[in-house]
C-alpha cells in the first residue's frame, strides 16, 4: 500500500520541491519582510498604516486596477473576432492571421513598448501626420497617459487573450451555430444566445489574465507612462532602487498580490455562477 502511494506521488516532488523554493519560502519572507519596520526591529502593522493612510500609495493601487481593468476589456474584446476566425475558417490565410497574432511574442516587450512611443508621442508618427494633413493645430496627448499605457499593454498581451479564446472557441461545436442559422437566428443572435455563453470560460479566462499580466507589468507603464503615471509596480521598483526601502516595497507587492488574488476568485465565483444558470 505504501509503495503504491511512493509510486503515486513521487512524480510530484521535483515540481512540489521547485515551488517550495523558489516560490513558498521567497513569499513567506516577503510577508514577514512587510511587518518589519525600516530600521527597527520587531515586528509591527505600520507600513500596512502608511500604505493605506497616503493617498499617493492609494492613487497608484486605484490606477493599477483602472489601468488592468482596461486592458482585459481591451484584449478580450479586439481578441475574441480574430480567435474565432481561427477556430472556424478553413482559408489559407487561417496560417498568415495566426502567425500574426502571436508575432509579437518574438519580439521583446521593451522593444515593442518603444515602438509605441515612436508613434504616439508628441512629435511620433501619429501625431506629425495629423498635423502635416491641417487635421490638428497641436499634437494630441496619446503617451505618457492612461491612453498610451492601454495600448501598449494591449498590444504586448493580445496574443494570450486570444490563444485563450481560441481554446474555448474551438469547444463549441459548429452545427450549433449552423442549426441556429437554419431556424432563422440571425448572425447577432447566434452570438448573443449561442457563442458568448458557450465562451464564458474563455472570456472570463482572457480578462483574468489580460488583468494579472497589466497588474504586475512594469516596462511597459514605466516607458509609455512617463515619470508621473505610477502604478504598483514602478513603485515597487522605486521603493527598492531609490528609497531602499524593502520593507514597503513588500507591503506593495503584498497589496498587489492579494488584489489579482481577489479579481481571480470573483472571476472563477462569476464563470461557475454563470455556468449554473446556462445548465437550467
Amino acid at each position: 500500500m505504501r509503495t503504491a502511494l511512493l509510486r503515486k506521488y513521487t512524480p510530484l516532488l521535483p515540481p512540489a520541491l521547485i515551488l517550495l523554493l523558489f516560490f513558498a519560502i521567497p513569499m513567506g519572507m516577503m510577508v514577514g519582510l512587510s511587518f518589519q519596520p525600516k530600521g527597527a526591529s520587531g515586528a509591527s502593522l505600520a507600513n500596512y498604516e502608511r500604505f493605506f493612510n497616503d493617498d499617493f500609495t492609494l492613487i497608484g493601487l486605484g490606477r493599477t486596477v483602472l489601468m488592468s481593468g482596461l486592458v482585459a476589456i481591451c484584449v478580450t474584446v479586439m481578441g475574441y473576432p480574430v480567435a474565432y476566425f481561427l477556430a472556424r475558417s478553413r482559408s489559407p490565410w487561417r496560417a498568415v492571421v495566426f502567425a500574426l497574432a502571436i508575432a509579437p511574442e518574438l519580439a521583446g516587450v521593451v522593444l515593442r513598448t518603444y515602438g509605441w512611443l515612436i508613434i504616439l508621442e508628441d512629435h511620433g508618427f501619429i501625431n506629425n501626420a495629423l498635423v502635416g494633413l491641417g487635421l490638428i493645430s497641436e499634437p494630441l496627448p496619446l503617451a505618457k497617459n492612461m491612453f498610451g499605457v492601454v495600448i501598449g499593454l494591449t498590444h504586448v498581451i493580445l496574443p494570450f487573450g486570444i490563444l485563450s479564446l481560441l481554446t474555448s472557441l474551438q469547444g463549441v461545436d459548429p452545427n450549433l451555430e449552423k442549426s441556429a442559422q437554419i431556424l432563422g437566428a440571425s448572425r447577432l443572435s447566434v452570438i448573443r444566445h449561442i457563442l458568448v455563453p458557450l465562451t464564458i470560460p474563455g472570456i472570463v479566462s482572457s480578462m483574468l489574465l489580460a488583468f494579472t499580466m497589466s497588474a504586475s507589468a512594469y516596462a511597459t507603464p514605466a516607458i509609455l507612462g512617463g515619470a508621473g503615471f505610477k502604478v504598483l509596480a514602478t513603485m515597487v521598483y522605486e521603493q527598492v532602487l531609490f528609497y531602499i526601502d524593502w520593507s514597503f516595497a513588500a507591503v506593495m507587492a503584498n497589496v498587489l498580490l492579494v488584489m489579482m488574488l481577489i479579481v481571480a476568485f470573483i472571476g472563477s465565483r462569476l464563470e461557475m455562477r454563470l455556468h449554473k444558470k446556462l445548465q437550467f
